[in-house]
């Protein structure tokens, strides 16, 4: 990285020579100048790298940039502008309309004419509605622009089919902690100085950063900010002064469905802390509690089922717990439940059987029971057989008649098959016993 500033156009205050001293953020005076002072990225601009290959050829096709903040989606975006010698224009899906995609496809048409293609980057592509999506499509089509989109959320879920096909999606990856360390060597470089921290506190920091080049570098100029001369930090004290840094959750996105996903195969792997910290995790970002504890009854029904039929009623148990404490206190029964399903033995015999249930079910139609067991108020139904040869099980030995109560077209089914775990470990003997006294007694 470079400590220049990339040429800009003159603003209204420079122009009037009122920001010739203005100080620049530390992330804005780090901006990279070339592709290969992008950090964190090798998988794409490496020397065999998605990027790297198309620019051997000097052309673009339209890009989707797919990845968390501070990664570098558009600074990449600009580098690639630069290398393939094309216009840049950078409009946001969060500040544009109809009117302003209009006007950019008209500048680009224009430039065209000249000779100068168009990189149009589009920032938060995925807030665009279906309609205004589909406007991108002729300009993209017939290379009046290269269209690079950037996008935090999955663009299968939030992007036009259409878009998609004329679009290749490249995947940005969090910085990793060597590559969030090679941001602060930059800086320290470019500073002069090093930061004021301990190793201990230096390696909180790189965490704090959250794989956000960006706010790792932010993070660096606030620390020297509050720092005294000569002052060192330990980790203690640098998170005192940080008040740390939020982590990035957003229950509406991919951040969200990660971590409960996380959660519940950590619970269903039987990984009590991996199940407390993902646990923790979303609890310390602000997630309702109640959302958790009706994944945890979830979790319960599901995962563990009657190989411990306590465990709905732990979950249940907790759920009810943290409506009458509130937090912080109701967030621990919370906790408790995790762990006693995590720890419990493990069986989806009741979902799976529950399921193809449902499937049966739906595909036999509307069958009549057998007659035997229906009841029969009225003469004609007793005429007609209903409830003829039922056999009242209390009356019968072992309290089983052993009777099938499948419709006759349908036939016997089996649906349920309880592994040898925990309590379905008795179950499983109950059945089979019952099975051996059914084909004894003819049912």
């Amino acid at each position: 990285m470079s400590p220049k500033r990339p040429q800009e156009t003159p603003t209204l205050f420079a122009a009037a020579g009122l920001d010739h001293d203005a100080p620049h953020p530390l992330p804005d005076r780090l901006r990279p100048r070339a592709l290969s002072e992008v950090v964190g990225q090798d998988h794409i601009l490496g020397s065999d790298g998605a990027l790297t290959r198309m620019l051997e050829t000097r052309t673009l096709g339209s890009l989707i940039f797919w990845g968390p903040p501070g990664t570098g989606k558009t600074t990449v975006a600009r580098l690639l502008a630069d290398a393939t010698d094309l216009h840049f224009e950078q409009i946001s899906a969060v500040f544009s309309g109809v009117a302003d995609l209009k006007r950019a496809f008209d500048a680009a048409r224009s430039r065209r004419e000249m000779g100068k293609g168009t990189l149009l980057f589009v920032d938060e592509v995925h807030r665009f509605n279906r309609a205004q999506q589909d406007s991108f499509l002729p300009v993209m089509e017939d290379g009046t622009v290269v269209m690079v989109g950037a996008t935090t959320e999955n663009p299968s879920f939030e992007l036009n089919a259409a878009l998609l096909s004329r679009a290749r999606v490249l995947v940005f990856r969090s910085l990793d902690a060597a590559a969030i360390e090679k941001l602060f060597a930059h800086a320290e470089e470019v500073e002069g100085r090093k930061l004021p921290l301990d190793a201990e506190a230096r390696a909180v920091l790189v965490r704090m950063a959250d794989g956000d080049g960006r706010a790792s570098l932010t993070l660096a100029e606030e620390v020297w900010r509050a720092a005294r001369k000569d002052e060192i930090f330990n980790a203690a004290q640098l998170q005192e002064i940080l008040q740390r840094r939020a982590p990035i959750y957003d229950k509406s996105a991919d951040g969200h469905y990660n971590l409960i996903s996380a959660l519940h195969k950590s619970v269903r792997g039987s990984d009590p802390d991996a199940a407390l910290y993902y646990l923790a995790r979303m609890l310390d970002a602000g997630e309702d509690p109640l959302f958790l504890a009706r994944r945890v009854v979830r979790m319960a029904v599901e995962d563990i089922g009657l190989a411990d039929p306590q465990a709905l009623v732990i979950a249940n148990a907790a759920k009810d717990a943290f409506d009458f404490l509130g937090h912080p206190e109701g967030e621990l029964a919370i906790a408790q439940a995790v762990v006693y399903l995590a720890t419990a033995p493990k069986s989806n015999a009741v979902y799976t059987a529950f399921g193809t249930a449902m499937q049966v079910a739906k595909q036999a139609g509307s069958l009549l029971p057998p007659k035997h067991i229906l009841n029969s108020p009225t003469r004609l139904m007793k005429s007609e057989g209903y409830g003829s040869g039922y056999e009242y099980d209390h009356d019968a030995p072992d309290a089983f008649s052993g009777q099938d109560y499948f419709p006759e077209a349908l036939g016997r089914q089996t649906f349920y098959d309880p592994p040898e775990r925990g309590f379905e470990r008795e179950i499983r003997k109950r059945l089979d016993y019952w099975a051996k006294l059914r084909k004894e007694r003819g049912g």
